[in-house]
């Protein structure tokens, strides 16, 4: 939470501040402190650092990275998952500011979960956790501070008898551990569960009906998009080809997240593992991108790589 903070409050001196456009040979990428925007953002930026160009990630809250695209400090989001991010977008989308060029990931979902001892318990929908506020301590788990306005919304909505309720905001890995020690010690949890993530393998869980409204339909599934800032494709059209053309899937993104939090990987090496996994995938990245310096993009990616 200390690292989060930190990022959130350079993010916030970041989005105020006013910015000239960047040269493209540096490419900015940003992320809420999500596993799978950072094991995607990591290949990014190992692609785009094998073909000469320099890459980083910043770790933002959802708001602030978004108004940080629009200042002109952040270039990429890899991680517009639609339709649950839609309210913090859309206002951006109207005013044309910053763009969604491609899908990434189809079969993501997004909503809230419990173990399936307290499905098995009766608790399958919405509708049904108010009646057990006791066992659940009134609390509902949610990821960092600016990523939970679904979650909010929904409690305040008044439709689920749950306006007393605490919206317990942490990291993914802090939300994590909860349910760990919630599920090691048969106690009841309500928190936000997504895929692609190994928690799906990792805790014996069930996704809850009734957050339609509020997530989407189908257990609030998804596509996972790119976005750009307005006019980052006609500036850096060889960095803007490379991105819009990456794609990836549920079970590859599986995989990757597990290296991170299950085998204990940088998200860096987890990223690179997840290339060497998957050497095929950089055909279809790479067609018709060039280097930094205007080579061939896939020969130089694979002899940087050793691919």
């Amino acid at each position: 939470m200390k690292t989060m903070k930190a990022a959130l409050a350079t993010g916030a001196f970041l989005a105020a501040a006013p910015m000239a456009l960047a040269d493209c040979g540096t490419v900015r990428l940003a992320q809420p402190g999500w596993t799978d925007l950072a094991l995607t953002s990591g290949i990014a930026e190992i692609l785009l650092e094998s073909l000469g160009y320099e890459a980083g990630t910043d770790l933002l809250s959802i708001p602030i990275m978004y108004e940080s695209m629009v200042s002109g400090r952040i270039d990429a989001f890899l991680g517009f998952w639609d339709p649950a991010m839609q309210k913090y977008y859309a206002p951006y989308k109207d005013s044309g500011e910053i763009e969604t060029v491609s899908q990434n990931l189809a079969g993501a979902k997004y909503t809230w979960a419990v173990p399936a001892y307290v499905y098995d318990a009766g608790v399958t929908d919405f509708a049904d956790i108010a009646a057990h506020e006791k066992e659940f301590d009134g609390k509902l788990y949610g990821l960092s501070p600016g990523s939970n306005d679904s979650m909010v919304a929904a409690v305040e909505s008044g439709r689920f008898g749950l306006e007393d309720w605490d919206v317990v905001e942490s990291s993914e890995q802090g939300m994590l551990a909860q349910v760990a020690r919630a599920v090691k010690r048969n106690e009841w949890i309500v928190f936000l569960g997504w895929a692609p993530h190994p928690m799906n393998a990792r805790f014996d869980m069930r996704y809850l009906t009734g957050g339609d409204d509020f997530y989407g339909p189908d257990f609030g599934g998804a596509t996972v998009h790119t976005q750009f800032r307005k006019g980052y494709a006609g500036e850096c059209p060889n960095v803007a080809r490379l991105l819009e053309q990456l794609s990836f899937t549920v079970e590859m993104e599986n995989t990757g997240m597990g290296y991170i939090l299950d085998d204990g990987m940088s998200e860096r090496d987890a990223a690179m593992k997840v290339l060497e996994d998957n050497p095929g995938m950089l055909d279809a990245w790479l067609d018709g991108v060039e280097t930094r310096d205007g080579a061939p993009a896939l020969a130089a990616a694979r002899a940087g790589l050793g691919l």
